[in-house]
């Protein structure tokens, strides 16, 4: 890579770097002051026309300083990453002590670790679980309400209820009803519900002949019930701090983000999309699928309890510190993981 692109890589890193904290346009002036010495203003504003002119950065006001677009955004988030690959969140002893002192109640040591992370970031943080998969199943009933419906009521060890009606196209008898689901009570009652969705369904179905046709299709049947209740649910931290931030100093930006948090189904599909590869996601303006969102980011990263996945990471404006905030995302999510893996935590329903 040549000289002159080398620092001007470093002026777009700088750029957004001092315009994260001042919120202030960033002029060739004071990177020559603050960060580029051996460089002349003119130098400088040579580098910043040619960003400008890939759109990695523009001038709000004439006469001013320069502020990045989105572009620029993710130019700076490329060239960050392998430089984050060495840093390491210092904080990790605290989170396996909320993990370890809270293990017999998982949600409660993801709520801790939830307010942990908004007061760490200074954002808005989440976790998005699949609350119902640590559940075992007490006990299926599934019963016809007309030709071509079934309702199943599926029972939780908990004391929790999840009702759904499905489409049932294929006839069966009152008598073949009570004796499948007799033979699904005898094969899954006891498993938590993720196992039995992503593991035991398919063992089942795979062990019975062709020739049972009508049993084939229910349990078709019943992985739909058991994926239609087993969605995600986004908790959010209940401080709002993050507000007091220059973005949100009117009532109209403060409702589209607030509508925003609310759309739960509309975020979860949005992290279900990553390929899963890599320890952490970034999705900045029109990555959030709304117009409106064009000034938000988000952070995120998957995690593992006891072999259940869930997702947890911050929200905020497009304007945030992501040199820190993404190693504490990045890692949380890895402690949770290897922490529950390795067995200092075990399941609050272990048989």
């Amino acid at each position: 890579m040549k000289k002159n692109e080398i620092r001007q890589q470093k002026v777009l890193s700088y750029l957004i770097e001092d315009y994260i904290k001042s919120m202030e346009p960033v002029s060739s002036k004071l990177i020559c002051e603050k960060y580029i010495r051996n460089a002349s203003p003119a130098t400088i504003r040579i580098d910043l026309n040619k960003l400008e002119k890939e759109n990695l950065i523009f001038q709000p006001h004439t006469s001013a300083g320069r502020i990045p677009t989105i572009l620029g955004y993710r130019r700076y988030l490329e060239k960050l990453d392998p430089i984050l690959k060495t840093v390491k969140y210092e904080k990790s002893d605290i989170l396996r002590n909320i993990l370890i002192k809270y293990y017999k109640d998982t949600p409660l040591a993801l709520h801790y670790i939830m307010q942990f992370l908004a007061s760490e970031t200074d954002q808005l943080s989440f976790v998005a679980e699949p609350e119902v998969s640590y559940g075992y199943l007490e006990k299926l009933k599934v019963f016809k309400i007309s030709d071509n419906k079934l309702l199943f009521v599926v029972s939780l060890d908990s004391g929790l209820d999840k009702t759904v009606i499905l489409k049932w196209d294929y006839g069966i008898t009152e008598q073949q009803l009570r004796a499948i689901v007799r033979y699904a009570n005898d094969e899954f009652v006891g498993h938590r519900i993720y196992d039995i969705q992503t593991k035991y369904l398919e063992e089942t179905t795979e062990r019975i002949s062709e020739e049972n046709k009508i049993l084939k299709l229910f349990l078709e049947e019943l992985q739909k019930a058991i994926s239609e209740i087993s969605s995600y649910f986004i908790h959010f931290d209940g401080n709002i701090s993050f507000l007091e931030q220059p973005e949100f100093d009117n009532k109209s930006s403060i409702l589209t983000f607030l509508g925003f948090i609310q759309r739960q189904e509309h975020l979860v599909n949005l992290m279900q999309k990553s390929d899963g590869k890599n320890a952490y996601h970034v999705l900045l303006g029109e990555d959030l699928g709304l117009a409106e969102l064009a000034d938000y980011s988000l952070i995120y990263a998957k995690y593992e309890i006891f072999g259940i996945p869930g997702f947890l990471g911050v929200l905020g404006p497009v304007r945030m510190n992501y040199k820190r905030n993404i190693p504490i995302v990045r890692d949380i999510a890895e402690i949770i993981t290897k922490t529950t893996k390795k067995g200092m935590v075990v399941p609050s329903n272990e048989r």
